[in-house]
């Protein structure tokens, strides 16, 4: 009985998993603009129409310039973000919840939010 038991739990856990496997849910997914480009990988980015994220500061001034933003986070794994994305530019991301890779970056100084994440830029708009 313990086995029927077990077999109908794993269908069910399949089952789940294929009707999300592959799509994008608009609430995880997130349409971002790269606002400073800072030195050594010190990425501040800007989330677009959804203010009030945990994971972001609701407002944050750069020390360096003193202009203001709102809805940003500290690019927390630098070395999986494209090169070719350029400050001002906007793409759409998910959070990457898998473990951070340890990547070589200089060790220079750029003021950036306290809150941080990691993301997945991801290659089309979100759904």
């Amino acid at each position: 009985m313990m086995k029927i038991f077990l077999a109908a739990a794993m269908l069910v856990s399949v089952a789940a998993t294929t009707k999300t496997c592959g799509k994008q849910n608009a609430a995880t997914c997130f349409k971002g603009r790269l606002e400073v480009k800072g030195i050594c990988s010190n990425y501040t980015i800007k989330v677009m129409d959804a203010g009030g994220l945990a994971w972001t500061e609701a407002s944050w001034t750069d020390e360096t310039t003193g202009k203001k933003y709102t809805d940003v986070f500290k690019l927390a794994n630098p070395c999986q973000f494209p090169e070719s994305i350029k400050e001002g530019d906007e793409f759409y991301f998910t959070l990457d919840t898998g473990k951070l890779e340890n990547c070589t970056v200089c060790m220079a100084f750029y003021p950036t939010p306290q809150k941080a994440a990691a993301i997945k830029v991801q290659p089309q708009p979100c759904p």
